[in-house]
């Protein structure tokens, strides 16, 4: 690496710290007024503390499930110490976070997908899912803008054809990064889409091909079988198709979002998570959530409305911003 390349990647990194601080700033105003709240006139952590600090973890959406995991943690960390006093309370809290999203990332942790799309031999190929309204689409340009700026081949396919904007949303987005977009316009064949876009992708020698489907819970049998038959119809390409099934869910819908999360994993093997919008809510703990309840790993948030604001997911560095208090 050049000495420009490492001064290029330095203000990167520091811009992206930036706009997750900026993203997450909703969350930790939240966060930290009823942490005060919790500790003002208090030396140690006792039960009230831990009382006033669950109450804290379920507003910010961490969720009843995930929230009895950490208190207990920390019950068990006061009970082993003796004596913890309340301006430790912050880095504690912090630990365990930390330790417990550690726990549920799986294998392959935070990872991004490029890494390992250079190794496959053959385009990798991610199917996104989720419900109308998440910012799936969205998602899906910002992460072929990703791919693109990096130098690889990237083709999208517009396999969400029950809604018209769906598909020229996509292709605008295709336009918009420089990618090809494989579309038969709407009220048509979702997998016969699928495929064709694959089969360009392998034709192209392309690195990456994003396949957008709908996301129409409220049959989700008829949802089952439509994802279904898009792998199967893939794997006739490329017979290990798809590498990576991802979620995108809407962060600013808190708990909802763990709701539709579920469904999804029932209809379909979800193996990563996006989550959107965490810059318009104050519910950003639901990550932390959504992460240990699932145990499917966050590999993308999205902090914003640029290009660059949808974010490699790191747990440290998401807890480390979520308690900083600047």
């Amino acid at each position: 690496m050049g000495l420009f390349d490492f001064f290029k990647k330095d203000k990167e990194s520091k811009e992206q710290q930036q706009a997750l601080d900026e993203g997450l700033q909703k969350t930790k105003t939240s966060f930290f007024d009823q942490l005060s709240k919790a500790v003002v006139g208090k030396a140690t952590v006792d039960e009230a503390v831990l009382d006033d600090l669950e109450t804290m973890l379920v507003h910010a959406d961490v969720g009843i499930d995930t929230t009895v995991k950490v208190i207990d943690r920390i019950e068990k960390r006061v009970a082993r110490d003796k004596y913890v006093s309340t301006s430790e309370l912050d880095r504690i809290l912090r630990e365990e976070i930390v330790e417990l999203l550690d726990r549920n990332s799986g294998a392959t942790g935070s990872r991004a997908i490029l890494d390992r799309a250079d190794n496959t031999g053959s385009p990798f190929v991610i199917m996104v899912v989720g419900v109308n309204g998440v910012g799936k689409t969205t998602t899906i340009g910002k992460l072929a803008h990703r791919f693109h700026a990096a130098g690889k081949k990237v083709v999208l396919g517009a396999a969400d054809t029950f809604r018209a904007a769906a598909v020229d949303q996509l292709i605008i987005w295709g336009q918009r990064v420089g990618v090809p977009v494989i579309s038969h316009g709407m009220n048509t064949d979702p997998a016969a889409v699928a495929f064709d876009a694959v089969q360009k992708a392998v034709d192209m020698q392309a690195d990456v091909v994003i396949i957008d489907t709908a996301g129409r819970l409220h049959n989700k049998v008829n949802l089952m079988n439509e994802l279904s038959k898009i792998k199967r119809v893939m794997q006739k390409v490329i017979p290990d198709a798809p590498h990576e099934v991802l979620l995108v869910l809407d962060g600013s819908t808190g708990q909802n979002a763990f709701l539709q999360a579920k469904e999804f994993t029932k209809a379909t093997e979800v193996s990563a998570l996006a989550i959107t919008k965490l810059d318009g809510t104050a519910k950003g703990g639901v990550v932390i959530g959504i992460s240990d309840q699932l145990q499917v790993p966050v590999r993308y948030i999205g902090v914003g409305e640029k290009m660059t604001d949808l974010q490699l997911f790191d747990r440290t560095t998401f807890v480390n911003s979520l308690f900083s208090k600047k």
